[in-house]
């Protein structure tokens, strides 16, 4: 880690500090610390910010990030998108969310995007943004900024989302799959902030895994690790979107739940779901989730079969990496303790006691805003010149 960047993330995560407390956190000759001080505040990325609390001597004079810089964090995802301004250290400026498509492509998606942007602008949150942040649903090339055969995402597959909203935008711009993102984020403001070896799990439209080694996003040789929805749990499974049969997210996914549940309202085995689709005609993974949450057998059996597949995939994952905290989020997190019940078990179950004796498998703390207070953190990672790479 640079001094700069641990000066920038000190002042970012604990405000203003003086000379000697940055000095004494990042454990560096004084002398170097000011001399990165001078270049920062010639840069104007940090000012003062007047004397420290008196104690009876001379006191110290306090610094703090430009009250100016912005940064933008985006998170897409099948269905929504959210968007936040925010000042350098991270706090909320302006937010925006609505629902989204991702599959009427990345031009309109992409497009409107510019256009909340450009209204947040018009409203004087912002002059000018410093980075910008953003996490896509489906495998992306960390490296060069671009999604990569996703299959959630037609028409996106190498589409140079980086270069488009820096050249929008005017400012750098980080892009990485959406479970690194909020990974990133709940290690951040969540329940993972004293975490350095995680694992997230998004489950949702499909299902994601974000891997942090030592404090870390891990992300592999091309950008692809941790696409656990893709690996195969039944050979005469459903077929996947990506064309491979069996995948952990063809059982269990959004898209999976509501196949479950139709299945089992129109053979007649759940009374709750054959009301429901009678009443509207449909079924969605939120009514599998309501049916469990009231009781019926037939939808807490298909929750806890979805939960023994995630479970087993896990279960590896932990006898492989050894992770601190395995964190759950996503939309169908809200399952809640049906869901986390059978993961637990299945983990605890199949993996080496030493891996699981203090391991805790939790809901994600941050809910549906890991994505962009993940893709603030990421931003600001790109503009103070941090890990994320």
């Amino acid at each position: 880690m640079s001094v700069r960047y641990g000066l920038l993330a000190l002042l970012r995560d604990h405000g203003p500090q003086s000379r000697a407390q940055l000095a004494g956190r990042l454990q560096v000759p004084r002398p170097r610390v000011l001399a990165e001080l001078d270049r920062l505040t010639a840069a104007g990325t940090i000012v003062e910010a007047g004397p420290t609390a008196s104690r009876g001597g001379r006191r110290s004079t306090l610094v703090k990030l430009d009250p100016g810089l912005r940064f933008a964090a985006i998170d897409l995802d099948a269905r929504a998108v959210g968007v936040e301004v925010t000042d350098g250290c991270l706090r909320t400026v302006a937010s925006h969310s609505e629902h989204c498509d991702i599959r009427t492509g990345p031009e309109t998606v992409l497009g409107r995007v510019t256009q909340i942007l450009d209204k947040i602008r018009a409203e004087g949150r912002f002059t000018r943004l410093d980075a910008i942040g953003i996490g896509l649903p489906g495998p992306v090339s960390f490296r060069d900024g671009i999604p990569v055969s996703p299959p959630l995402m037609p028409g996106w597959d190498r589409h140079p989302v980086r270069d488009v909203l820096s050249g929008e935008h005017g400012c750098p711009v980080a892009v990485d799959n959406d479970v690194n993102v909020m990974t990133l984020g709940e290690r951040h403001s969540g329940v993972a902030r004293t975490v350095d070896n995680l694992i997230f799990v998004k489950i949702g439209s499909g299902i994601g895994c974000g891997v942090q080694i030592d404090g870390r996003v891990y992300r592999g040789a091309t950008g692809c690790a941790g696409d656990i929805g893709h690996i195969q749990v039944d050979g005469d499974g459903p077929v996947c979107l990506c064309g491979n049969a069996g995948c952990l997210e063809a059982h269990f996914s959004r898209e999976a739940l509501t196949r479950h549940a139709e299945s089992a309202a129109d053979g007649d085995r759940s009374p709750v779901l054959a009301e429901r689709l009678a009443a509207k005609g449909s079924l969605t993974a939120r009514d599998v989730a309501d049916g469990a949450a009231a009781g019926d057998a037939v939808c807490i059996g298909i929750v806890r079969a979805g939960g023994r597949r995630v479970g087993q995939v896990l279960a590896g994952l932990v006898s492989f990496m050894n992770p601190s905290m395995i964190v759950i989020g996503g939309d169908l997190a809200d399952l809640g303790h049906i869901l986390l019940a059978e993961l637990r078990s299945v983990v605890y179950q199949r993996s080496l006691p030493l891996a699981t004796g203090d391991l805790p498998i939790v809901l994600s703390e941050l809910g549906a805003r890991a994505g962009v207070v993940g893709a603030a953190v990421l931003a600001s990672e790109l503009a103070y010149g941090g890990p994320a790479g």
